[in-house]
Order: structure tokens, then C-alpha cells, then sequence
């Protein structure tokens, strides 16, 4: 593996990096010469302990408050997968049936995010399996704003507790346009 300097430009980025982040462990910092700072991680305190003839008894783990039990943050979201390649040939050829359709297009993103919501919890309510969300392609360069941001809603957390999946359409549901989107079932209420 060879070795090579840092440019100018890779060590302010890597200066700009290092001195946002905190260290995972306390460690004694020093300066150098060339204003590089070195990071030295302090003696281990069973060897500084048996160097000085003291025996350390492990401490309890801490018990967990009240607020620290009722602050703890929530379970993380389920993982998105797509359709396996089998699903979304029967979906493209029909034998397969989408189960609900929305179409975004014309309007805000405000009111296309709020229209989505409303579809996605209604199509699970219904125990819908795959609906298609069509977005439309755009009309500039980069693709339509609803297009860019489908994808990032269907990601975030509050979305992921309703999907599976999702992933482009076929030419025949809408090409780059439309998204089919995989349901989860409806938890039954205890």
C-alpha cells in the first residue's frame, strides 16, 4: 500500500472533520511542532494500579432513572426492500394486481405529502399489498420535484411503519413516473 502527503485542500477538509467529531474514549491531546494535533489514549487503570500496587473493585452498573427509562428513544424503523425480480414481472405483465392508485401530479409538495399519507393509511387499512404512486416524470432536467422527493417520504420513519418497499414502475404503469410501493399488513389492536 503506498503511502501519500495530503493536499493543501485534503487537510483543511480533514482539519474541518476531525475537530467535529468527539472522541469515543477521553485521551490527552498534544500539540506538535508542524500545529498537528496528536491524540495519545491514556494508560489503561488496571496497569497504572498494579504499578502502583491498588486493587480496583469493578463499579455497579449504574441504575437507570426515571426520565433516562421514559426518554429512551424509540425502536428503529423496519428495514425497506424492493420487489424481487419474480413480483415485479408478474405486476408489469398483470397477473399480479395493483391494488390501489394515487396520481401526485399537479399538485404542492405540502398537499402531495399530506395526499400520499392519507392513500398509504387507507390502502393499509384495506389490507392493500402494492399500490403505485404516480409522480410523473418532469419537465426539466433533473425530473419533477414530486419525482426527487416520493422516495425520500416513502424512506422516512413515519412511512417506513407502512411500507415494504418500493422501486420504480414498469414502461407499461409509468416508466419513470410511478413507483410501486409494497404494503405491510395491518397490526391487529390488542
Amino acid at each position: 500500500m503506498s503511502r501519500r502527503r495530503l493536499s493543501d485542500e485534503e487537510r483543511v477538509l480533514w482539519t474541518t472533520v476531525t475537530r467535529s467529531i468527539a472522541p469515543l474514549h477521553p485521551a490527552r491531546s498534544v500539540k506538535t511542532d508542524d500545529d498537528e494535533t496528536v491524540v495519545r489514549a491514556p494508560p489503561k487503570q488496571k496497569t497504572v494500579a498494579k504499578r502502583l500496587g491498588i486493587t480496583i473493585k469493578p463499579a455497579a452498573p449504574p441504575r437507570p432513572s426515571v426520565t433516562s427509562v421514559l426518554a429512551a428513544p424509540p425502536p428503529a424503523p423496519p428495514v425497506l426492500a424492493a420487489l424481487d425480480r419474480r413480483q415485479r414481472k408478474r405486476v408489469a405483465k398483470g397477473r399480479d394486481a395493483i391494488d390501489g392508485r394515487i396520481d401526485l401530479h399537479g399538485l404542492t409538495q405540502a398537499e402531495a405529502h399530506d395526499a400520499l399519507a392519507h392513500f398509504l393509511h387507507s390502502a393499509v387499512r384495506r389490507e392493500a399489498r402494492l399500490v403505485l404512486v404516480i409522480t410523473g416524470k418532469g419537465s426539466r432536467e433533473g425530473g419533477g420535484v414530486l419525482r426527487r422527493q416520493v422516495p425520500l417520504w416513502l424512506a422516512l420513519p413515519d412511512f417506513r411503519a407502512l411500507v415494504i418497499g418500493f422501486e420504480t414502475a414498469h414502461i407499461a404503469h409509468g416508466g419513470d413516473g410511478a413507483f410501486y410501493v409494497r404494503l405491510r399488513r395491518a397490526r391487529a389492536s390488542s
